[in-house]
């Protein structure tokens, strides 16, 4: 009797001891999670912080990113042989703001790759041809705010990507899809004139096809040589095991 209560002891220290551990594993796990969730909520909220500085950076200040000139170092100048073709849409005279569509007119005679296409808005002249002021002698593109440019050069001249049409290339003496180009001019000038860069990427030639040797035609117009027979075979194996020699079958192959 003494025995079985010592057990039933025993059996319930285990039971106390194992519930005890159990909830100091739980109390850890609920601080772990409730640690990771605040952490993971702290960096979700830092995210967001900075997601929105650069929004409104971007909306009040409107700096667009500037863009290495390695980024441009495998386009062409096309300027001269890629004509832009720029069209005002509308003008907003309470806010001094110009409305264009610029597309591209491809002049070579080779097809240029479409999605390689960018202008680059190089300058803005006055009436009298000139691209800077004439007291100050800065320049009039300085003077301009140009809206929803893709970046900027190294130079800090903006640029803009020309939408892909239906096919893959610029073909030679067609014109590209436009792009909407926003610029506001700061000192309400009534005439001025942008002048456009284009860049891009031609078409390489597809390979020419190499022409095959006439060795190598002749080899492959060949007959291929029929293998042996099953009876040339077994002809063989008797030869070598010395059960007939090639004499014997020589003779017994005569007509």
């Amino acid at each position: 009797m003494q025995n079985i209560v010592g057990l039933n002891k025993v059996s319930r220290q285990r039971e106390l001891r194992s519930d005890s551990l159990n909830r100091s594993i739980f109390a850890m796990l609920r601080l772990t999670i409730s640690t990771s969730t605040s952490i993971a909520h702290e960096t979700r909220m830092a995210i967001r912080s900075l997601i929105f500085v650069a929004l409104v950076s971007r909306l009040f200040f409107g700096e667009p990113v500037t863009v290495s000139a390695g980024s441009f170092d495998q386009l062409t100048d096309f300027t001269g042989r890629v004509s832009p073709i720029v069209t005002m849409k509308g003008r907003d005279t309470f806010t001094s703001e110009y409305r264009y569509d610029v597309s591209v007119r491809n002049l070579t005679p080779d097809p240029i790759i479409g999605d390689s296409l960018v202008i680059v808005l190089d300058k803005i002249t006055n009436l009298a041809g000139q691209d800077r002021e004439g007291l100050t002698g800065e320049l009039l593109l300085d003077r301009f705010e140009v809206l929803d440019a893709e970046g900027q050069t190294d130079d800090r001249k903006p640029y803009f990507r020309i939408p892909m049409g239906t096919a893959p290339d610029l073909a030679p003496q067609t014109d590209s899809p436009p792009v909407s180009i926003r610029l506001r001019n700061k000192d309400y000038v009534a005439v001025f004139t942008p002048s456009f860069r284009v860049l891009g990427k031609k078409r390489p030639p597809p390979e020419p096809r190499r022409a095959e040797s006439p060795a190598a035609s002749t080899q492959t117009q060949a007959p291929a040589q029929p293998g042996p027979t099953p009876m040339d075979k077994l002809i063989q194996l008797l030869i070598k095991k010395g059960v007939v020699t090639e004499e014997e079958w020589r003779k017994a192959n005569r007509p």
